[in-house]
């Protein structure tokens, strides 16, 4: 981290969670590294994000919990510690990769990615890593979460970063990132545990890139479909329907270092966040290495529904409760 986001940090520590601390990366109470932001706003009028967890220091992400957090003015924030482990599961023990949730049938449910094997960098046809789609479901947001079925909700593709969306019709999308098989989506079952038909490949308007991470929204009778393009530019389709065919219209934001990126986009009390990750410095880590943290930017759409570029900054969204005051009310 930078001197400066390291100064704000302690500052904001030493304060106490009451003081609305101006500051990005998004300070959660700790030193925690996260990734991979999953934003959602429940009936309690509240915020969460549910993330994957960096072990400090940790190798090539071998991950092996999930965290929750929440807010109402995107400043202060609860920790809810780890929500999921893969000690709760019998079909995986490695990479507790990017989750999301959604709220159907009464019942939260965490969706999550979780494997087995090993990845071998140098020697890849040596590698036997192997990872699924997990779903979990509670009574509350924050769990407990139980996995109800015991197993993934497929094993082959190979798939990870799962999004889920819903659509106004009640419909559960699923898209993912899959070996082979990107840019396709499958319904999910009414009851959320299994998988409805098979997988839908998408039109995506002759443009293809390798992709990771995607998140889809709605806004306006406009469907968005996001994702890191080349794991590394944030960029953006449109499209009349949650299977497409998309549009492509640009990039949202540009890459960073040659680092991954992951994100989520929601609209919370007017206003429309951009939350991602960021690989950054810690000085007082004993490996000395960048890590991931997780941040925030305001999303600004024009007229037509297309996206305004969004610049990474150390402020964020810290004046949020202003700009909400602010906002002019709806008639």
């Amino acid at each position: 981290m930078n001197n400066i986001l390291k100064a704000a940090t302690a500052l904001c520590l030493s304060l106490g969670a009451a003081v609305a601390c101006a500051q990005n990366p998004l300070n959660f109470g700790s030193n925690i590294k996260t990734a991979d932001p999953s934003a959602r706003v429940w009936a309690d009028g509240k915020l969460y994000l549910y993330t994957s967890h960096d072990e400090e220091c940790q190798a090539d992400f071998h991950m092996k919990d999930w965290h929750a957090f929440s807010s109402t003015d995107l400043v202060n924030w609860t920790a809810h510690g780890a929500i999921f482990s893969l000690e709760q599961l019998s079909w995986a023990d490695n990479y507790a990769w990017a989750p999301d949730a959604v709220y159907k049938n009464g019942k939260y449910y965490l969706v999550f990615p979780a494997g087995t094997g090993f990845k071998d960098r140098v020697n890849p046809e040596k590698s036997t890593k192997w990872m699924g789609i997990g779903i979990a479901e509670s009574d509350s947001p924050t769990g407990p979460f139980k996995d109800m079925i015991d197993a993934p909700l497929w094993r082959t593709p190979y798939a990870n970063d799962p999004s889920m969306f819903i659509d106004d019709d009640g419909k559960a999308y699923l898209y993912f990132h899959g070996m082979n098989s990107d840019y396709q989506v499958v319904e999910m079952a009414d009851d959320m545990r299994s998988i409805k038909g098979d997988f839908y490949k998408m039109d995506m308007g002759g443009y293809e890139p390798k992709m990771e991470g995607p998140w889809i929204f709605k806004r306006k009778g406009i469907y968005y479909f996001t994702m890191p393009e080349n794991n590394r530019v944030l960029s953006y389709y449109t499209a009349t329907s949650p299977k497409g065919p998309w549009k492509y219209q640009g990039v949202i934001m540009d890459e960073e270092n040659n680092a991954n990126n992951h994100h989520s986009i929601v609209e919370y009390k007017g206003q429309w966040i951009l939350f991602y990750h960021r690989w950054l410095k810690d000085e007082s880590s004993s490996c000395h290495k960048k890590q991931r943290y997780s941040t925030a930017e305001y999303l600004t759409f024009n007229e037509d529904g297309t996206i305004q570029k969004v610049q990474r900054t150390a402020q964020g969204v810290s004046d949020f409760a202003a700009r909400v005051k602010a906002a002019p009310k709806a008639k």
